[in-house]
């Protein structure tokens, strides 16, 4: 599919697949689905409404919320009134998330449950421009009923949506592949979070690259647990299924998903390496033959191969699973590329690579070994500092910060990395210094340092 934009990517879905199951999730024990034709409808009633309150295009709304399915048709519903949606990481801290929303200037809110709108609540003094807030469970509303419910949002629209159908399909047409579809913050080793603008045509790019290195097809399911508020979700997961009209099931949370597994039987997930790692130590056994079969029964007879990112996966893990016939593909990424750069194919391989770089993407090493990467996957910069946008991207080519090498059949190893921070293997991000200093406070420690790159733990 060729498309100028992601809200015509989903229109011409559900066009296309109409009763089809597009979504699947699980709510009081019982999976359900959602078809295109819902999927669309439903979002189409909540860009609707979202115009009603005055979101006009360009304009930033905050997601503050937890995986669902409610996130994902807020997001379209966001995109297909030409806005831009601004999603912080639902653990962060109330002051973490002002200062997201606050840089952003976002000017509508959604919000999950009664633990996140506890925290907008209390900055919602210093957010003069937020115009309204849904709350996606009613429940969280008792005590709050001056914001709205997500069914009273999508009700208010479903009767706006007639004389604002003309006004929606005039905003799909006017989307062009640079415009803004996302500011999303990331950590750095110093100061304040740099919001990464990324645009339809860069999330477009890096899908359709992806889904033509994966190989994936009509009939796949895909189940999804990582956060939609990192990039590496929000692309696999979200807008590659998305693209390629396939299943994409949610899971019920992190805690679940050997569970959801069972229930699903997924030909495909991503996850980051500490879940591969736990499920390995779960499984551990002197018979190689019996982790085999432990490792076939938890991911399911259907599974064609899962993926790993966020963080480096160890050579021993990917080896056990390769040799359970389990196959765990490693990529690499970055907020700023959209996300991805390399990836293994199920054809050619290496475990302890990051593969190839994806059609469309050049990557260059640097004298220094830095890996440098230039195409459409490369952000539009970082919104409202021209400085570091420059200082990221020179000539065209971004620099991530990243140590690394080619080999002759042109793999990517990603040998370490030039800035401070920290990846764990569950992906979480660490601010080395800081730990460090508050360390040194003590005055029984002299000198201190952290370490725990890779691993789960931090020394």
């Amino acid at each position: 599919m060729n498309a100028r934009n992601l809200v015509e990517v989903h229109r011409r879905q559900a066009e296309r697949l109409g009763p089809c199951p597009a979504l699947r999730f699980k709510r009081h024990g019982v999976w359900h689905d959602v078809t295109w034709e819902r999927y669309r409808a439903e979002s189409l009633a909540a860009a609707a409404a979202l115009v009603e309150s005055g979101v006009a295009p360009g304009d930033r709304v905050g997601v503050v919320a937890e995986n669902s399915v409610d996130w994902l048709i807020a997001d379209m519903a966001i995109l297909t009134a030409g806005a831009v949606n601004v999603p912080p990481h639902a653990p962060l801290t109330a002051r973490q998330i002002h200062f997201q929303l606050d840089d952003a200037e976002v000017s509508f809110l959604f919000v999950s449950n009664c633990v996140q709108l506890d925290k907008v609540l209390q900055i919602r003094s210093q957010l003069p421009r937020v115009r309204g807030i849904v709350v996606f469970d009613s429940l969280a509303l008792v005590g709050h009923e001056d914001h709205l419910s997500w069914q009273a949002f999508l009700q208010r629209g479903r009767r706006a949506l007639p004389h604002r159908a003309a006004e929606l399909a005039r905003r799909e047409a006017a989307l062009a592949p640079d415009d803004l579809a996302t500011i999303m913050y990331t950590s750095g080793t110093t100061g304040n979070p740099k919001g990464v603008m990324l645009t339809h045509g860069n999330l477009l790019s890096n899908v359709y690259a992806t889904l033509e290195r994966s190989g994936q097809q009509p009939g796949d399911v895909v189940l999804s647990w990582l956060p939609y508020t990192h990039i590496y979700a929000r692309t696999i997961d979200h807008y590659s299924t998305l693209a390629s009209g396939v299943l994409l099931c949610v899971a019920e949370s992190a805690d679940t998903l050997v569970q959801d597994l069972a229930d699903v039987w997924p030909t495909h997930m991503a996850s980051v390496p500490r879940f591969y790692e736990k499920v390995l130590t779960a499984v551990a056994d002197e018979d190689p033959k019996m982790v085999a079969r432990r490792l076939r029964d938890i991911f399911g007879e259907r599974v064609n191969w899962l993926s790993s990112g966020g963080a480096p996966l160890p050579s021993p893990v990917a080896r056990a699973y390769v040799d359970a016939g389990v196959l765990v593909l490693q990529g690499y990424g970055l907020t700023e590329t959209s996300p991805v750069i390399s990836f293994n194919s199920k054809e050619a391989y290496k475990l302890d690579t990051v593969g190839r770089p994806l059609p469309g993407v050049e990557v260059m090493i640097a004298a220094d070994g830095e890996v440098l990467t230039r195409g459409p996957h490369v952000m539009k910069g970082y919104w409202k500092n021209a400085a570091a946008t420059a200082e990221a991207i020179r000539d065209g080519w971004f620099y991530t910060g990243d140590l690394g090498e080619l080999d002759a059949d042109g793999f990517l190893k990603i040998t370490g990395r030039k800035k401070e921070l920290l990846v764990l293997s569950n992906g979480k991000k660490i601010v080395p210094a800081f730990i460090e200093g508050l360390l040194q406070a003590d005055p029984c420690i002299d000198q201190a340092m952290i370490c725990g790159e890779g691993r789960n733990f931090l020394t």
